[in-house]
């Protein structure tokens, strides 16, 4: 069913048959709102900002529509905070920089600092369906992921982890927007926070390996994006490195 609800096609092959049921949307689109049926629709599921489908930010405008819509006719919004929540954008969770309240929020990745673990927060007209034994999971909950997640939270508010990111992505973003200047290979830089963006067209995966060879770590965003994910205990020394070693991989393409 997970793999069912993404509309990326490259994931679905191999899995089939599909569950039915869902249809895909074209994001950031105001007329394809009208293809959501007030009667026929159970929930919504949307990231924030598209991870795999390229580093793009949901337009504020769309958003809020798309969150009337689904409060008028009693329609779920689920967002899927998984790379976007936990402080990755600038806050502790990506929806509250659009102004407007999800009724369910899913969580992974940067919640256990590493450690494998998964959540899924909901309101309480939503949780309420949740009842004991009603569903379960082999792994969830465990102690050792628990305990990881819960001291990544305290970390996180306690050292207000959020508001350095914010400063952190403004130097970031500083310096990939000079490179941009100097390399018309990058044709945009784009995203929220530390989860960055470069559109660069198919040499993407070359940037990806290049980048590797000299010790720096990223990773393609679809076929055409570089995504550049720092820690979020970066420091402006390990930004300007980064930007260093891109800017000789873009003069080395």
């Amino acid at each position: 069913a997970a793999l069912s609800a993404t509309g990326q096609t490259k994931v679905h092959k191999g899995f089939e048959p599909l569950v039915e049921g869902f249809i895909y949307l074209e994001y950031n689109d105001m007329e394809a709102l009208q293809q959501i049926h007030p009667k026929k629709t159970a929930a919504v599921l949307l990231e924030l900002v598209q991870g795999e489908g390229g580093v793009v930010p949901a337009d504020p405008v769309w958003l809020r529509k798309l969150a009337d819509f689904c409060q008028q006719n009693n329609i779920l919004l689920m967002v899927d905070e998984v790379q976007t929540g936990i402080g990755r954008t600038g806050s502790l969770f990506c929806y509250q920089q659009f102004n407007i309240e999800p009724d369910v929020i899913t969580l992974a990745k940067g919640l256990g600092s590493g450690f494998a673990i998964g959540a899924l927060l909901a309101k309480e007209h939503a949780a309420k369906y949740f009842t004991p034994g009603s569903h379960a999971s082999t792994f969830g909950g465990n102690p050792i992921a628990a305990t990881a997640g819960l001291a990544t939270v305290e970390f996180l508010i306690e050292h207000r982890i959020a508001e350095k990111v914010q400063v952190l992505a403004e130097y970031l973003n500083s310096g990939l927007l000079e490179l941009q200047k100097h390399y018309p290979i990058i044709r945009q830089v784009r995203g929220i926070g530390l989860l960055c963006g470069l559109l660069v067209g198919e040499r993407a995966a070359d940037v990806v390996v290049k980048a590797r060879d000299k010790k720096l770590l990223i990773l393609t965003a679809g076929t055409d994006v570089v995504r550049i994910l720092p820690p979020l205990t970066t420091t402006k020394a390990e930004i300007d490195q980064c930007v260093s070693i891109l800017d000789q991989v873009f003069q080395s393409l």
